[in-house]
Parts: C-alpha cells; structure tokens; sequence
C-alpha cells in the first residue's frame, strides 16, 4: 500500500474515532433527557423570528441542531441538515441552533450563506444548551410532537434520520402536554457586583468561593482552544495561548489567586486532566460542569479573565482580541 493511501486511511481512522467518541458524550450527556419534556423556550431568529417551542407541543414535532461555525463535523453535517428541512420542513419544526460560543454574528452569517441554510436560525445564551445538556457539536435533538425528547446524538446517521421519520408521521397523543419549566435566567455578574453563590471545585478536590478575603483571577477557556482552533480560529488559538502563558507568569505573584475554568463543551474531567499533563499546568484547573459559571459571568468568548478584589467583587474582565 502507498503511503498516500495508508495517510488516507489514518485520517478516515481517526475521523471515525472522533465521531465516534462525539456520539458517546452526546448520548451520555442526553441520557437522562430521553422521555423527559421538552424545554419551554422562546426563542427569537437572527432574522427577528420569534419560536414559542412550547406552543409548537402537540401541534408538530421539534428538531433542535446544535452546532459552531469552527466545528469540523458541522461543516460536514451541514448540506445534509439543509436537505433534513427540505425533507421534513413543513412536518417538523427544524430549528438551527448556534452554540454561541467563541462566535459574532458576522461568522454565523456566513456559515449560513456558505451552506444555504434556509430554517430559522438562533443563537443560543447558554441557557437552552444547558437546559439540553449540549455537550459536544454538533449535538441532535429530536422532541416529539407530544413534547417529549426522544433522541440526543451527535451523528447524522441512520438512526437519526429513522428518529426523524418516525415523529414525522406520528400524530400527537391525546392529552395534556407536559413541559418542563422555564427557568429564569439570572443575570451575569458585572463590573462593582459582588458575587455570591458560586462555588469552584477545582480538580484536585479543593473547593473555592470569591468572597474568601483574597483577591482572584478567573481565565474562562477550553482545553481544546490551541489545538482544534489553530487552522479554523488562528487569533482565538494564539489568545488561548499566550494567556496560558501569561497567567502562569503572574500567579507566581502569590497576592493573587489565580484558578482556570473549563467550559463543559467537549471537555470532560479526564479531558482537563491531560491538558494539564500536557502542558505542565501550575494553576489549579476546575471544570464548569453544567456551564453555570460560564453564565454567571456572561462569557460566550474565550479566552476571558475575571477578576476579583479580596471582598469578592467583579473589578476588571479582560477579553482577548
């Protein structure tokens, strides 16, 4: 075998690894969801659309995509999520959901017109991703149109399409729908506020509260951001990048805490774990588990920096170019 062929065929190796693994997260992530009611969100388009999900319970079923502009297997995914809502666009309500993670308006836009998707497209705060527990991207939910989840995956694959067929010609149960609430969302910490009720456990154990008497430095990231990022978002990989650096730099200043927190996107405890291996980390890492930190203090963007005076207020939030 030529060597070409044996690099084609490790590429097609671990691009099926990748998937693979992808689908794992999404369905350990989801497992808990399927049967469960579908959220109760309003929603509004890029395009000033308003979706009510919880009206659409009973009428038709729901079909919510997670994805990112910087994520491969969403470019791969995506001339197929067009023809899933030319297929299925007036029997399921498709709707195209943008993580909004390290993401502007001007990069959803033109993934959009790169692919010609033509269904509603949101671009979520946090909030419906953490209600659905999105974990990876992109990341598949099917809502029947009873108002029940009844598929999380990663894949488009048979199964999903077999998911889609099935609620597409199934009509509503008779009854009343069950929804689940429709939290709140609290509002993200800002400049002069005081914060309160967060606690960080790092991954050593040791469990961390802002207003401890000592002032402290939050870097928001992902463990992926140098590496996966460095041909499709090269500025945001090189920001990742130098802020590692930098901070290790100055919390050897020991006036300041500093302490690293990773979104749950793509990264699991195991995940930080290597990164920190990898790159002789020295700061304690902590991994944001249901991403509620993340809201907490607005961050959609990373790299980002946080920080607190020893009285646990929001002094300064530094984002990286």
């Amino acid at each position: 075998m030529k060597w070409g062929a044996v690099f084609l065929l490790l590429c097609g190796l671990m691009g099926a690894a990748t998937a693979q693994d992808g689908q794992q997260r999404a369905q350990s992530a989801g497992k808990g969801l399927i049967g469960q009611p579908g959220p109760a969100a309003a929603l509004t388009s890029i395009d000033g659309q308003h979706i009510d999900l919880a009206a659409l319970y009973g009428k038709q079923p729901v079909y919510l995509k997670f994805w990112a502009s910087w994520c491969t297997p969403c470019n791969q995914q995506a001339p197929g999520f067009e023809k899933i809502y030319e297929q299925y666009g007036k029997r399921i309500a498709v709707v195209s959901v943008n993580a909004g993670y390290s993401e502007t308006s001007a990069d959803v836009r033109a993934f959009i017109a790169k692919y010609k998707l033509q269904m509603p497209t949101v671009i979520d705060d946090g909030s419906l991703a953490a209600k659905l527990h999105l974990r990876v991207t992109p990341q598949h939910i099917v809502i029947d149109s009873s108002g029940r989840i009844v598929h999380v995956g990663h894949l488009d694959d048979q199964e999903l399409h077999a998911v889609l067929e099935r609620v597409a010609n199934t009509r509503p149960a008779a009854g009343s729908i069950a929804l689940a609430p429709q939290a709140t969302a609290p509002a993200s910490f800002k400049i002069g506020d005081l914060v309160t009720g967060i606690s960080i456990k790092t991954l050593a154990g040791k469990t961390i509260t802002p207003a401890a008497g000592k002032p402290r430095a939050l870097v928001f990231f992902s463990p992926w951001c140098e590496s996966y990022l460095r041909e499709t978002r090269p500025a945001t990989s090189a920001a990742c990048e130098r802020v590692r650096i930098e901070s290790e730099k100055m919390a050897r200043d020991r006036g300041t805490e500093w302490i690293a927190i990773a979104s749950p996107l793509w990264t699991s405890r195991a995940d930080l774990a290597a990164y920190a291996k990898e790159k002789h980390t020295s700061i304690p890492l902590a991994l944001d588990e249901d991403g509620a930190i993340f809201r907490a203090f607005g961050v959609r963007d990373i790299p980002v920096i946080v920080m607190l005076d020893a009285q646990g207020r929001v002094s300064k939030v530094l984002a990286q170019p």
